[in-house]
């Protein structure tokens, strides 16, 4: 059993808080704050009850180097804005720095934020003096970063050790539960949307959601892996030559399981993947394809997939139908954004390209819940265990 951070007695004590704050940054300004927002909950619930946050995060791949581009600097003054508190920086994650900087907060008002966890390589590692560097700031451990939950890595399990008791953060609790009740128990009809560029991306997803849904919608560029598997044209389009057997696979077993398996059957073609490249809409099945590639799903497509969602009660949407950053191949996210925000169920969307097309088509507030999972999200939907959703237990 996972304990919560509402299990816990807060009052007096240094709450070590894993975040997820690996949000872009340019020129020191933050391009989208979704990740720090989804973490206030949790933060401001430990200040309220008397502890001393200490927060720390990930940003970037510095490789276990110092990396000025990486640092968390940029994020103090943006966090204490959206807090209402202030947010004391400390330049290292660990060491002198950092616990002169949890001594200079003060308990219920201040916030500590860690500097980049990644620029110490034991951070990647697990290493366990490390981690146990880490745990010597604080009393408790919550993690509430799921988007690093399927690490292994030291700020996510080898503390939990050192400490000796971890519990889960408000936005670690609302991801397991709806990814774990829609993945257990789901109402039906089950719908999945899975979008991308690869098969091998998602051939865990797929192949484990197989096993739950009663519909699996396919788009993006991986969809013409399963045309060439299938003996379609597919043009110069993204293939896995290396998985058409996993695409055989898949559609084998949809069809013993009883799943209703869809690709796409019209696309947007284009010779050029770039802004004003001429398009075409042609059935999947035209060899008229030539030398183009396809870059979006079509409109016969979104109408099928929007009619097989109107009866759906509950559906995970994961990767775009096309390269939604080109307006010309965008509409195909588009139309699905609008098609799940009209569901009358759960719905659960994950992946920047599927997050961004319904923020651009206004309908968030209609979505259940939005992951911030990424990569956690899709090894937890393929059925694997998180080890930071492992490491969480009353029993360490």
């Amino acid at each position: 059993m996972t304990l919560s951070i509402s299990d816990l007695d807060l009052a007096g004590k240094k709450v070590f808080i894993r975040v997820d704050f690996n949000v872009p940054i340019r020129n020191g300004v933050i391009g989208d704050d979704t990740r720090i927002r989804a973490s206030l909950p949790t933060i401001t619930y430990a200040l309220d009850k008397g502890a001393t946050v200490i927060l720390a995060s990930h940003l970037g791949r510095p490789k276990g180097k110092v990396a000025p581009e990486f640092s968390l600097q940029p994020l103090v003054g943006p966090l204490a804005a959206l807090l209402g508190r202030p947010v004391v920086f400390a330049s290292d994650c660990v060491g002198d720095a950092a616990q002169a900087a949890v001594a200079e907060a003060h308990a219920g008002s201040h916030v500590v934020l860690l500097e980049n966890l990644r620029f110490h390589a034991a951070e990647e590692k697990d290493d366990p003096v490390f981690a146990g560097q880490l745990a010597e700031l604080a009393d408790l451990y919550v993690n509430d970063a799921f988007g690093s939950a399927h690490r292994a890595h030291a700020s996510v399990d080898g503390i939990v050790r050192a400490i000796g008791e971890g519990a889960a953060g408000f936005l670690m609790e609302k991801e397991l539960k709806y990814l774990g009740h829609a993945v257990e128990h789901p109402v039906r009809p089950f719908v999945a949307i899975i979008g991308g560029a690869k098969v091998s991306d998602k051939i865990e997803v797929i192949d484990n959601l197989l096993n739950k849904v009663d519909a699996l919608l396919i788009g993006g560029a991986m969809a013409y892996t399963f045309f060439k598997s299938r003996g379609l044209a597919v043009g110069t389009s993204l293939v896995e030559d290396e998985r058409l057997d996993s695409a055989r696979a898949v559609t084998a077993k949809a069809q013993k399981r009883g799943v209703r398996f869809e690709l796409p059957v019209d696309h947007v073609v284009a010779p050029k993947l770039e802004a004003g490249s001429p398009a075409e809409v042609l059935a999947v099945t035209d060899a008229a394809i030539g030398e183009r590639m396809g870059l979006d799903i079509g409109p016969r497509t979104a109408a099928l997939y929007a009619e097989v969602l109107k009866t759906a009660k509950t559906v995970i949407w994961n990767g775009p139908m096309g390269v939604f950053e080109i307006p010309e191949f965008a509409g195909g996210t588009e139309a699905i954004a609008r098609a799940v925000a009209a569901v009358k169920g759960t719905t659960i969307i994950g992946g920047g390209d599927s997050i961004a097309a319904i923020n651009k088509m206004g309908v968030a507030d209609q979505v259940s819940h939005i992951s911030t999972g990424g990569g956690a999200s899709l090894e937890f939907l393929g059925g694997q265990v998180l080890p930071g959703v492992a490491a969480l237990s009353d029993k360490p």
